[in-house]
């Protein structure tokens, strides 16, 4: 988490809006432990990683998402989902994750 607080201090100075994505469980094998954190903004410039670059890009997809309605999520990208090796995650186990925009 200390690794993007300058970019959500940067961010929150600019007026940006902000999505916060955390990994809140793994169940086997997972890339970046619970606790990892990732930011997205509203122009999707994005700071932290939660998945070490492996489904960082549908995470983007989904925290504009939160931005956009103000949602808050968990979402799961698992070694069995077809939609986990479209983004990349062959690591063989599941990781959770929770979204949520950033009120200032």
């Amino acid at each position: 988490m200390r690794e993007i607080l300058s970019d959500l201090d940067r961010w929150q100075k600019q007026g940006k809006q902000v999505a916060l994505a955390r990994v809140v469980d793994i169940e086997g094998s997972g890339p970046r432990l619970p606790g990892a954190a990732m930011a997205v903004n509203e122009d999707g410039d994005v700071a932290g990683s939660v998945s070490g670059g492996c489904v960082e890009g549908a995470v983007v997809v989904e925290a504009l998402q939160c931005i956009a309605d103000r949602s808050r999520k968990i979402v799961t990208f698992g070694y069995s989902d077809d939609d986990a090796f479209a983004v990349g995650l062959t690591c063989g186990g599941t990781i959770h994750l929770y979204l949520e925009p950033l009120d200032w």
